[in-house]
């Protein structure tokens, strides 16, 4: 029994996907200290502590809401979609799930609150807009293909990094939103491109993200628009100021980008085919993120 709970309890997690908050708030303290901001230590790590729980709020809710419509049972499983299973496998643990989500929300609550009272009012919109993210995305955003595709970026781009840029320095800054930008294209093509395979089963039950809604030649065509604006947004931060030259080393990523839209394009239309490039996809998406926070440290 106890194995069946740890099951559902570490598969909603979706564990593996965990990397993913860590790099984005990297890049709110990287431009925290490039604002002249000193990092408090409790706060770094109540910050990092509420991107991860946040993140995994969005993910037990979503398997358990996967599980309760039926999807789930319609999806196949790959290393970036169709969920973890694990609900499946144990369905009389499924309320685990729910558990973990619920609760990984309310104590992303408290940390919002907390931040809040010695920080300001200011940072209120921030934390009300995340919050919101999360309760309504696998049941009311999915159903919107503008707000699907940009939730997911606006989340861990604009909410994460100049959330945590204002948490440690008081302020928010321009150069926090020009840095944002970055996880906001990235991310945004991250769960663009891990829609691909559940295609079918995502319209069976009620979903209408963009690729169901366009189709999946358009949204290549996104998705590689998005790696082009990613980092002509990193140029556009360097010559408008706002973020220093050596961040320009995160332009090195713009080879496997375009390596990675090359395989996209041709394996679309074939999930086996287009694993592969999903998880380069990843690999894309983080060694951007560490670079460019990287680079601007050390530009102070």
């Amino acid at each position: 029994m106890k194995d069946n709970k740890k099951s559902v309890a570490l598969g909603s997690m979706r564990i593996p996907f965990l990397v993913l908050p860590p790099t984005c708030v990297g890049l709110g303290v990287a431009t925290a200290l490039y604002s002249g901001g000193t990092i408090d230590i409790l706060h770094l790590v109540l910050v990092l502590v509420g991107a991860v729980l946040a993140h995994i709020s969005v993910n037990a809710l979503n398997e358990y809401d996967d599980f309760k419509t039926g999807l789930d049972f319609k999806t196949i499983q790959t290393p970036f979609s169709g969920g973890s299973k694990a609900i499946p496998e144990n369905p009389e643990k499924a309320h685990h799930a729910l558990i973990i989500g619920v609760g990984s929300l309310v104590i992303t609550i408290l940390i919002g609150f907390y931040f809040i009272y010695v920080r300001g009012w200011l940072l209120l919109p921030v934390g009300l807009s995340g919050v919101l993210i999360m309760m309504a995305y696998t049941k009311w955003i999915t159903k919107s293909p503008i707000l699907c595709l940009i939730a997911p970026g606006l989340g861990f781009g604009h909410l994460m990094v100049m959330g945590t840029n204002f948490v440690l320095t008081g302020t928010y800054s321009w150069t926090s939103f020009a840095v944002s930008m970055v996880p906001f294209f990235l991310v945004s093509d991250l769960l663009l491109l891990n829609q691909f395979p559940d295609i079918d089963p995502d319209r069976e039950i009620g979903r209408k993200h963009l690729p169901i809604a366009v189709g999946k030649k358009t949204c290549v065509i996104i998705y590689g628009l998005f790696l082009a604006l990613t980092y002509f947004s990193i140029v556009a931060g360097w010559l408008l100021g706002l973020i220093p030259v050596q961040s320009l080393i995160s332009l090195i990523c713009a080879v496997l980008a375009i390596y990675t839209f090359a395989g996209v394009k041709k394996n679309a239309d074939s999930i086996a085919d287009l694993i592969p490039f999903m998880g380069k996809n990843v690999v894309l998406i983080l060694a951007t993120h560490i670079l460019l926070a990287l680079g601007i440290i050390l530009g102070i």
